[in-house]
């Protein structure tokens, strides 16, 4: 199913290339400058779309084993990411439940067990208080009542995504609206993960807006590859997750070429977006590799971190290392000086009150469709949220 949508997308791009044309908006939107400042909106933005959608906390090349661990903390809530005997990631709270520190110190590893530093209690893999130090002193308790807290983790796709709301009842199919069809043809189950770091970048809406945003291209990113890309953009949307690509005359080829033949590098060019944080940027050649990006807001409205993490369909050999080390390297000028650098400037004027508004234009319709994402989600209940991203809801606005 995933294949067939992309071969049809793949056809809607080769009629846009072949007539010159793109898919526009109705009308230039505006957006509150506020919106990317606001403390009050920023607090919300946090507890309303951070705390109540399913993130993407890890690739599963980053815990391909029995055992493997990863502890991290996300908008203030660390968290534990394990993969037990039985192959399955699970997700906790990473606090003790006895005096509520962390268990593990945030970070990788591989362990049967997590010993906290503080008394040392002692959890496995599934989350299970194991053993109390001095058990006999400190008093009876009924240790199945002293788990870590869980949280839903669901791995689809070859990507591990966390819900933080322990009471969350959100339904992930919905949310995901097939989406995750689509990603699983690039079989990151299998891949390799190469290199992670995490830059320091404006509020998150700044940020993401850029990875929706072709129309900067040539602009921004002059002086590196800019001069080689359109400032077109094609959007394709599945709820709030989008894909973007540009009309290419490469394509046009491919017409006299049956579909089966079509091959998956130009089936998946473009950037992947997954609400509300991540962006993945592929490159073809000498090894297909992605660079994904998971951006998360800091302590302030005027912060944000993203964790970019360079993944490879394969283990790379001496030269292919060196060649993925060195895009790397670039593709760090690119985000951390060029787009976050621009970001970071374009913070700091917004916040001056210089400006009352912002502006999408039409052919800036993945902007306009985030952020309005964002507003209606803002505006929804707990127990409403399901209901937003059936099809049914989706069609009415």
């Amino acid at each position: 199913m995933g294949k067939e949508q992309l071969i049809q997308i793949a056809r809607e791009n080769i009629a846009h290339a072949k007539a010159g044309t793109i898919d526009i908006a109705d009308e230039v939107r505006e957006i509150p400058a506020a919106n990317y400042f606001d403390p009050d909106r920023f607090d919300a933005e946090v507890d309303k779309v951070f705390k109540r959608m399913p993130l993407v906390l890890a690739p599963t090349a980053q815990l391909p084993n029995d055992g493997d661990y990863k502890s991290m903390t996300v908008v203030g809530l660390p968290i534990l990411l394990t993969r037990g005997a039985d192959g399955v990631v699970r997700g906790f709270i990473n606090s003790c439940t006895h005096r509520g520190t962390n268990v593990v110190l945030e970070g990788t590893g591989n362990a049967k067990r997590f010993t906290c530093g503080y008394h040392g209690w002692t959890f496995d893999r599934e989350g299970n208080l194991r053993a109390v130090a001095s058990n006999d002193e400190f008093g009876d308790i009924d240790k199945s009542c002293y788990g870590l807290t869980p949280l839903r983790v669901f791995e689809r796709a070859g990507l591990i995504w966390g819900i933080l709301d322990p009471d969350s009842t959100l339904d992930f199919d919905a949310f995901m609206a097939g989406y995750d069809e689509l990603l699983e043809t690039f079989g990151f189950e299998n891949w390799h993960l190469f290199q992670t770091r995490t830059v320091r970048g404006p509020n998150w809406k700044i940020a993401y807006d850029g990875y929706l945003d072709f129309y900067h291209l040539p602009v921004l990113h002059r002086e590196t590859f800019g001069p080689e890309m359109s400032n077109q953009a094609l959007y394709h949307a599945w709820g709030p997750h989008q894909r973007v690509t540009s009309p290419s005359r490469h394509m046009i080829p491919l017409e006299d070429i049956p579909e089966e033949n079509w091959d998956d590098d130009t089936l998946l060019m473009g950037v992947w977006t997954i609400f509300p944080h991540i962006s993945i940027a592929g490159f073809p050649g000498g090894g297909r590799s992605v660079m994904l990006s998971q951006l998360v807001p800091g302590e302030t409205p005027g912060e944000s971190f993203t964790t970019q993490y360079y993944l490879m369909e394969n283990e790379p050999n001496e030269q292919q290392a060196m060649e993925a080390d060195e895009q790397f390297k670039l593709l760090k000028y690119v985000v951390e000086t060029e787009d976050y650098g621009m970001g970071l400037r374009q913070q700091k004027a917004l916040e001056s009150g210089a400006r009352k508004t912002v502006l999408f234009g039409r052919n800036e319709g993945g902007g306009q469709n985030f952020h309005g994402w964002v507003d209606r989600i803002l505006d929804t209940k707990d127990e409403d949220l399901t209901a937003l991203f059936q099809p049914t809801a989706q069609a009415a606005e």
